[in-house]
């Protein structure tokens, strides 16, 4: 008697929070590939899923398709990530301990997590071939100095070692770490070969295409980031899915873009902390980069001025290469830092008096200045001086920014915006005042003191719509002199060639600050913000206004460097056996009816881990969240650390198999941030 053949199910990752995946069965004669969407129901609904392997089950088994619900439709002929992205994500979301259908399906642009098959014209475009390479442009390479023609030879003979290691390449500001990319693309370019080339902020974006375009020429290129059109990174992403698009350049979510001949990974900037996510699946780009690089066998170049310490400190243990770029190209040179204490004077929107004379001076010589305070708005908190009401947000713990050219007050917290009032609600007095600054009052100050020169502020609400950023980066490139005002989209990868002056203000609350990184946070912001001066054959200098001049880290930062500073900040985290030195995951819980209810739920979670895992585990907490409420709910947090990686992670591993016990869970949303770089 012939035995039936086999049937097949479907195991699937829905976009859900549930750890497992879900098994449907297949219609006869039907096995979709790995990677590929359909159909399926969930509960009373429909959802769309990604089939993450297919297996036989004979018919008797108890197991059997029969007892299954089936798969409605296959949704794709060809898998949207390849096999080895699949491998990625599916580790990604293990290690960060997040639903494996939410890691999955954030990896793909939103238009393909719809249950919408891909049109035919996208779908001969999945189906393309690479585009014949084109040649380069040499006409606009620059000439390599000595030093930077030594890290070319460096990384090239690394690259070719096997095991391979991450390379770490430490180059001052303007010291031509671009150079050295472009560099190491061309060969691969030339043979059609894909790279992924990773930046923190979207600002970058723009100005690093026009240098690969020089290079390249008419390179097929795509650009990944949040500010596209959904339509445009969809087909941004089937290109470079195809292999058409050899050159690849986004902000952090690219590094899920699948490459099928990705040869080098990039990343711009390693330290940034935009390189993390902050919401939902909480990874960091530069570590799944590391991974991903490791999985392909391909080398990765990791370039930055102020590198994090935790890849300082693999660089010192032999994890990493590393490579250093101590001087700038040509005639320019580092800029002359100052300190200035802001005690004795009397400031002017955050401005001392040397200050405005120096700027003043700067015009004079039709150079220009940049003037950095990394807080928006025109200040950041309207008074009553008559009863001392504050104009508070009513959905979280914190004052809300008054914004004068929209007249509104906004949350920089939750967004909620009111018409300013025009007089005091609690006492009726018309005679509402200011504290503080931001970078809107600045600029009417300036431009009140320097009525003949043109000020331009960048931030982001001078720059929300489409265009706005790339028009003021070609007024300030086209205008000798010119007074810059901005945050930190300015600190990084900007070249202006005639700014000769830059003046930091208002970093001591980070000096003062608690959370352990924010020194490190600190000077790899002033390092970056002073490398925007000087940058071509004009001196450069920078003034850092501050009430803490006699602080040892500051001193230690100005009179030494970056390098002898971020060691200092190694030798401190060692005694904590704070990162590197250990591991830590941030426990976060939130509650719309008390702070309390937050931090019942988190004492539960500590119990828990402590009966499931002894004492191994350190435990900091539970306690309020610096921002103790945001958007109505009241946050709370727990911080675990370990010196051992595998056994917090055996921690985090026990919480999710049990938390379904957890008394107090009714009411309470909770998340678990591995490696976390945020305590706000």
């Amino acid at each position: 008697m012939s035995q039936d053949p086999p049937r097949y199910i479907a195991l699937v990752a829905v976009p859900r929070p549930l750890h497992t995946l879900l098994s449907y069965a297949l219609p006869d004669g039907e096995q979709p590939v790995a990677g590929t969407r359909v159909l399926v129901p969930f509960g009373s609904q429909h959802s769309v899923g990604l089939v993450i392997r297919v297996q036989a089950t004979p018919p008797n088994d108890t197991d059997s398709p029969f007892t299954l619900k089936p798969v409605e439709a296959i949704l794709d002929v060809t898998p949207l990530p390849d096999a080895h992205l699949l491998k990625l994500l599916q580790w990604a979301a293990g290690y960060y301990h997040h639903p494996v259908g939410e890691v999955l399906f954030s990896a793909l642009p939103i238009a393909l997590r719809k249950p919408k098959p891909l049109s035919n014209r996208l779908q001969k475009l999945l189906l393309a071939h690479a585009a014949v390479t084109s040649p380069l442009a040499d006409t606009h390479a620059l000439q390599l100095t000595a030093e930077q023609q030594q890290c070319l030879h460096s990384i090239e003979q690394w690259n070719t070692q096997t095991p391979r290691r991450p390379i770490l390449l430490h180059g001052i500001t303007g010291s031509g770490k671009t150079e050295i990319y472009l560099r190491l693309i061309a060969p691969l370019f030339a043979a059609g070969k894909q790279v992924l080339i990773i930046v923190p902020e979207i600002g970058l974006t723009p100005q690093l295409l026009l240098r690969f375009a020089r290079f390249f020429g008419d390179a097929p290129m795509a650009c990944l980031h949040s500010a596209l059109s959904d339509g445009d990174r969809l087909k941004a992403w089937l290109q470079a899915r195809s292999g058409m698009a050899q050159i690849i350049i986004g902000t952090r979510s690219a590094i899920f873009t699948p490459a099928p001949n990705l040869a080098l990974i990039v990343i711009d900037e390693e330290h940034d902390a935009s390189l993390k996510q902050q919401e939902g699946f909480r990874y960091h780009a530069r570590d799944l980069a590391i991974k991903r690089a490791q999985m392909l066998d391909i080398p990765i170049v990791m370039g930055t001025a102020t590198p994090a310490l935790e890849s300082l400190y693999n660089a010192q243990t032999k994890r990493f290469h590393y490579v250093r770029l101590n001087q700038r190209p040509g005639t320019t040179r580092k800029p002359d830092l100052q300190l200035q204490d802001t005690r004795p004077f009397e400031l002017q929107a955050g401005l001392t008096p040397q200050s405005l004379i120096a700027i003043r001076d700067t015009l004079a010589r039709g150079e220009q200045a940049m003037v950095f305070l990394n807080r928006r708005g025109f200040a950041p908190a309207l008074y009553c001086p008559s009863c001392g009401w504050q104009a508070n947000c009513e959905h979280c713990s914190a004052k809300m920014t008054w914004h004068a050219r929209r007249n509104k007050l906004i949350c920089h917290h939750c967004s909620t915006e009111q018409p300013t009032p025009l007089r005091c609600p609690q006492c009726q007095n018309p005679k509402l005042t200011t504290q503080g600054q931001g970078t809107e009052r600045l600029e009417l100050t300036l431009q009140s003191h320097y009525p003949d020169a043109v000020v331009v502020r960048i931030d982001r609400d001078s720059t929300s719509r489409k265009g706005e950023l790339d028009a003021k980066l070609a007024t300030v490139r086209s205008n000798d002199p010119l007074i810059l005002v901005g945050t930190q989209m300015l600190a990084k990868g900007h070249d202006f060639p005639n700014l000769t002056l830059v003046i930091i203000l208002d970093i001591d609350q980070s000096l003062l600050s608690t959370d352990y990184r924010a020194l490190e946070r600190l000077g790899q912001l002033l390092v970056q913000v002073a490398g925007r001066a000087g940058r071509a054959d004009k001196a450069g200098r920078v003034i850092l206004q501050t009430s803490q001049p006699d602080h040892p880290m500051l001193h230690q930062l100005v009179g030494h460097g970056y390098t002898p500073f971020a060691q200092q900040l190694l030798e401190d985290r060692k005694r904590w056996h704070f990162p590197p030195f250990g591991y830590q995951a941030l426990i976060r819980a939130s509650s719309t009816a008390s702070m309390e209810k937050a931090l019942q739920f988190l004492e539960h979670v500590s119990q828990l881990l402590v009966s499931a895992t002894g004492t191994d585990l350190q435990r900091l907490g539970p306690i309020p969240a610096l921002l103790e409420k945001r958007a109505n709910r009241y946050r709370a947090q727990l911080l675990l650390g370990s010196q051992q990686r595998a056994a917090l992670h055996a921690a985090l591993q026990q919480l999710l198999q049990q938390s379904a016990k957890l008394p107090g869970r009714s009411g309470v949303r909770w998340s678990i941030d591995v490696d976390p770089i945020d305590f706000s």
